[in-house]
């Protein structure tokens, strides 16, 4: 009792001031607290969602000949969903089908479709895609279709072509699809949407000498969000998934390791986020840099960011004059 008495009068001698500090103090703390629990839970304890059940047995995949659409179709497969899978090269889609099929034998169906996000006519193609997909019960659908720098250049130096392609697949491509999904998904009550977006728009503050790409993934971020908070009453998940650096054809990057993972692992952690958080970083050594990359200033983060983007652009410059030479 004597103990608590003192206590109590230590407190009483204490000025106002340090008395709300300190409970200020601890309500950071705690909050701090409670969303390290919620982050290391949704890393590697929350489970993934039952995605054929919950919403609905087949998955659109853009993208799905290379990379991490590639590896989220297998994914998808294993989950015992059936596949639409988008792109343009059709050589390629039948070869990833088939590679599907054989590594999951009771795969219900797989189909594929040929649409070139960067080709004239993408509108017509979509709708296309739209009347292929009519009658069937698409729960999920993943717009990962992209495009990004051959590397990185100054922004005078981005010629009609690319700019227009970029546009075309990473804002247009994304749009239409999502236009020509939705309704049905709106129709039954349920669906999940997954957008890749990127860290050049979400993680860090600028992304100098990739501007056009890094706004048009910015487009896809905002665009997520406002889809999530339009649909999330209608039974449908809207997310917009933001992975950095992932060893994949379009990164140029062949080789993995545990900050880059492979397409495979990267698709692992996504597949397991979809349905949650509106905007997520699936890969968790990704969102722990994230959150270094967010406690620096950011002139830093631009200095460190437009020096690495200055020598990408120098190889690249190397590279092209040592083909022209041949």
């Amino acid at each position: 009792m004597a103990g608590t008495c003192a206590h109590v009068e230590f407190l009483r001698a204490q000025p106002a001031w340090a008395l709300a500090l300190a409970a200020v103090g601890l309500l950071v703390a705690a909050r701090a607290a409670i969303r390290l629990a919620l982050w290391v839970y949704a890393a590697f304890l929350r489970p993934g969602k039952p995605l054929r059940r919950r919403y609905g047995a087949w998955a659109v995949v853009t993208g799905a000949t290379d990379g991490i659409g590639r590896a989220i179709a297998f994914r998808f497969a294993a989950a015992g969903l059936g596949l639409v899978l988008v792109g343009r090269n059709p050589e390629k889609l039948a070869a990833v089908a088939a590679e599907i099929k054989a590594k999951h034998p009771k795969v219900p169906e797989v189909r594929t479709f040929v649409l070139d996000f960067a080709a004239e006519g993408l509108a017509a193609g979509v709708e296309a895609l739209k009347e292929a997909i009519r009658g069937l019960d698409v729960g999920v659908l993943v717009n990962n279709a992209g495009l990004s720098y051959p590397y990185a250049r100054y922004f005078h130096e981005v010629d009609e072509e690319l700019m227009r392609s970029l546009i075309r697949v990473n804002v247009e491509g994304v749009t239409r699809v999502t236009h020509a999904v939705l309704p049905g998904m709106v129709e039954r009550k349920r669906g999940a949407i997954v957008n890749i977006g990127s860290g050049s728009a979400s993680v860090i503050p600028s992304d100098p000498m990739y501007s056009v790409y890094a706004a048009t993934k910015a487009y896809v971020d905002q665009f997520s969000r406002c889809l999530y908070v339009e649909y999330k009453s209608k039974g449908i998940d809207v997310q917009c998934q933001v992975p950095l650096y992932v060893a994949t054809k379009m990164a140029s990057i062949k080789k993995s390791s545990f900050m880059v993972p492979s397409a495979d692992t990267y698709a692992r952690a996504a597949v397991r986020h979809i349905g949650y958080e509106p905007r997520c970083t699936p890969y968790w050594p990704h969102s722990v840099m994230w959150f270094l990359i967010s406690i620096l200033p950011e002139s830093f983060v631009d200095s460190l960011r437009l020096g690495m983007c200055i020598k990408i652009r120098k190889k690249g410059l190397a590279k092209d004059a040592k083909k022209k030479s041949l």
